[in-house]
């Protein structure tokens, strides 16, 4: 039987498991970083502790303490852990409830895929709150009511560990919070071993009379136990002096592997055509002149992004991902703001709306800080679109349509005038390796640059090259010069090879980023708009490259040359042999899925419409199967209970001795009275827990019982098939004049599975097996 515990003692624990929860809490603060968080955790500690206490105090059974904080959760979940949905601030509404139950379900698998900080963004709190409150009601329940308190110290070290699990893959403080949670562990566990070896003594030696016959009483109660706490405290300062000087050796860098480095995002660019290969399409005559895009806040003669496009396979530039080489960094939701304190240049508002534009592509300009979407769909588009930070490419899942709008606060950042160009240097930004180059854009570009040894200098002549060499055909009506699309590496090819440089900004670009990696530049190509005005049209089209740079970080630059008369086509001499250009074909074990795709202003084709009927159908069965799930899900752990009681008692009626069936049987007749609430002596013989029950036919089995177990002579089978039809008879007088919910309470009752009961219910099946 478990001592009974005083106030104080209880109180010392749930100070220490406070602290535990607290630091856990701490890891989860880079998640979040926003002050109501810190409401939303200590509200979380504090239900967690009252309701367990409750729970010790008036011996609620576990279903009981469940349901309550399952109340308790539902209650004060909307107000701390989905804010925007509670009435007044404090009161729980319809859909913050239906939110709060999503959060339970998906807020996990959104921490993962969301940039962070999240602050209270939707109802992403959710996972944070119910963490903290089952933590802290689990740690304290096991503190006041288990018989062995020591093993609350579990439930904050998960919660510490999960917290990590879901954190960023850079954490503040590593150290001090890993060694902080050793230190309260130990902590709590020297203090239950002190006082559970200080009550020991104590009752040794009130039990044990002096020579007059009074009980002795122990000295220096204080200081008993000391040498425990002492051999305690030896053991922290030696994990910490080891922690401390292990990181000495070995630095801690603050980066580590977490699930949101491992898991899949939503997002994926390789789902979708590069824009690069559909930009002819926006010169077509029926699209050259239609309006795309309106944008008032935008200053004259600044880029509109569409997408970053830094992977190159030798077929085509592509949007890149971290799933394929990490420095094309990875598209994540966007909570509330980026931070782009660091960038110089001008702040701009810019408020946007969609015409004839399509694609999952948001066009963009400067380094984004926020995004606020308008229009019928402005709370679908908030929750479909995706940022990347690394290339500042943005997106929204299914795709922009006419009437869809937004407004983005944004800082243009300063650029370096063209004339200082050749000042630059080569910056550290990390980009994805490139396929094969042509070797002719390489001779090409030797040519033009071997007597030049400054990087900037070096660049400066490569884009005169193009200027001078290069010009603009998009090879689209009869008159204008053969120009093929494309911009893979035969065509770059074709480019610097043919007598006449011929293409548009699709084959510049490319050409232009390809020959910029080689000076040692980093480089990517951006395809957007440059419109005149405020209206953005299809002949707005462009494509330019960015170089990062020591001085400025990335530099956006225009490599096609001015639109010019393109002059007439030489004749060949005869004995000239014009060099074929090189053919890379696609790298074989990477298939390219951007190759022929259609132009990303397409709208996306709709998938096959449900009938109306089989969609509500559906929809039906979706919420019945949700709600099934989350009923499974409560019913679990009293199935659990119940399922273990019938294999006890499966395991006792078959047992191969037959003293073992009689004395089995005995046995559930005991666990039956300690379930229905009877309170038994400790160590009682089977007479005395048969008085307790009452009845004669109680007595009756206890006394049949015992002969079978301490006469000499074998005990007859028969008998023990005549205890078990007894044991029902009894099971179901117990259960008379009770009511429904009283026979539920002793059926999933946990007094009869105490850890004795366990543990000698699996050796018993270990040795019938």
């Amino acid at each position: 039987m478990k001592p009974a515990r005083s106030a104080a003692s209880i109180a010392v624990d749930v100070a220490i498991l406070w602290i535990l929860i607290g630091l856990a809490a701490a890891a989860f603060w880079p998640v979040y970083r926003d002050p109501w968080y810190l409401a939303t955790a200590g509200g979380a500690v504090i239900a967690g502790t009252v309701v367990a206490l409750l729970g010790a105090r008036f011996r609620w059974p576990s279903f009981v303490v469940l349901l309550v904080a399952a109340g308790v959760f539902v209650v004060l979940g909307v107000p701390l852990a989905v804010p925007g949905r509670a009435i007044g601030g404090f009161l729980p509404s319809w859909e913050g409830i239906l939110d709060l139950l999503s959060g339970v379900s998906y807020g996990w698998k959104q921490l993962l895929t969301i940039t962070l900080p999240v602050g209270d963004y939707q109802a992403l709190l959710v996972p944070a709150f119910l963490l903290l409150l089952t933590a802290t009601l689990l740690s304290v329940t096991i503190a006041a009511r288990a018989r062995y308190p020591e093993l609350a110290v579990l439930p904050p070290i998960v919660a510490f560990l999960v917290a990590i699990a879901f954190g960023p893959d850079e954490v503040p403080w590593p150290v001090p919070l890993a060694l902080g949670m050793l230190a309260g562990s130990l902590v709590f566990l020297v203090w239950h071993r002190w006082r559970r070896r200080r009550s020991a003594i104590r009752a040794l030696a009130r039990a044990t009379p002096d020579a007059e016959g009074r009980p002795l009483e122990t000295a220096g109660g204080a200081a008993l136990g000391m040498r425990t706490v002492v051999a305690g405290g030896l053991i922290l300062v030696i994990a910490s002096g080891a922690s401390i000087g292990a990181t000495a050796v070995v630095p801690v860098t603050g980066e580590r592997d977490v699930l949101r480095t491992a898991v899949e995002q939503p997002f994926d660019p390789r789902d979708y055509p590069s824009p690069l290969a559909g930009f002819r399409r926006y010169l077509r005559d029926d699209r050259v002149d239609e309006v795309m895009l309106t944008i008032s806040g935008l200053p004259a003669g600044s880029r509109v992004r569409v997408a970053t496009l830094d992977s190159y396979d030798g077929v085509v530039y592509a949007v890149g991902t971290a799933s394929v080489d990490s420095a094309s960094g990875t598209f994540v939701r966007i909570p509330q703001s980026v931070d782009q304190g660091g960038v110089s240049g001008e702040s701009v508002t810019l408020v946007v709306e969609v015409a004839g534009y399509r694609g999952v592509w948001l066009p963009s300009a400067g380094a984004f800080e926020s995004i606020t979407f308008t229009g019928a769909r402005g709370a679908s588009l908030t929750d479909a679109f995706y940022y990347n930070a690394t290339t500042g490419t943005a997106a929204v899942l299914g795709g922009l349509e006419t009437g869809d709008g937004y407004r983005i606060d944004a800082v243009l950042p300063d650029q370096p005038a063209t004339t200082e160009f050749d000042a630059l240097s080569p910056g550290d930004a990390d980009v994805p390796r490139l396929g094969e180059i042509p070797e002719e854009l390489a001779l090409y570009l030797e040519e033009r640059v071997r007597t030049l040894t400054s990087p900037g200098e070096r660049l400066v002549a490569m884009l005169d090259a193009l200027q001078t060499d290069g010009y603009i055909s998009h090879g689209l009506d009869e008159e204008d010069p053969p120009s093929r699309s494309g911009h893979g590496a035969d065509r770059i090819a074709e480019l610097v090879t043919e007598s006449r440089m011929i293409g548009d900004a699709e084959q510049y670009a490319v050409a232009a980023a390809l020959m910029a990696r080689q000076l040692g530049f980093p480089a990517r190509v951006v395809f957007g708009f440059v419109p005149q005005d405020g209206v953005v049209r299809g002949s707005d089209v462009t494509a330019w490259i960015e170089v990062d740079t020591a001085q400025y970080g990335w530099v956006a630059i225009d490599p096609v040359p001015e639109d010019r008369p393109i002059p007439e086509e030489e004749p060949e001499e005869e004995n000239q042999v014009a060099r074929p250009p090189s053919v890379v074909p696609p790298p074989p074990d990477r298939p390219d899925p951007q190759a022929d795709q259609a132009a990303p202003d397409n709208a996306q084709d709709d998938p096959d419409q449900l009938d109306p009927l089989l969609a509500a159908l559906l929809a039906a069965l979706g919420v019945v199967g949700v709600g099934l799930l989350i009923i499974a899900v409560v019913l679990a752990p009293f199935a659990l209970i119940v399922a273990a009681k019938v294999r006890r008692r499966r395991l006792r009626r078959n047992a191969p001795d037959t003293v073992q069936r009689i004395s089995g049987g005995w046995d559930e007749f005991a666990d039956a009275v300690l379930d229905h609430g009877f309170a038994t002596p400790p160590a009682a013989t089977r007479s005395e827990l048969a008085a307790v029950a009452g009845g004669l036919p109680s007595r009756v089995l206890a006394a049949v019982a015992d002969r079978a177990v301490f006469a000499p002579e074998h005990a007859n089978p028969a008998d023990a098939d005549r205890v078990w039809d007894a044991v029902g008879e009894l099971r179901a007088a117990l259960d008379l004049g009770l009511t429904r919910w009283q026979r539920v309470r002793a059926l999933v009752s946990l007094r009869s599975l105490g850890a004795y009961s366990v543990r000698s219910l699996f050796r018993r099946e270990g040795r019938q097996r």
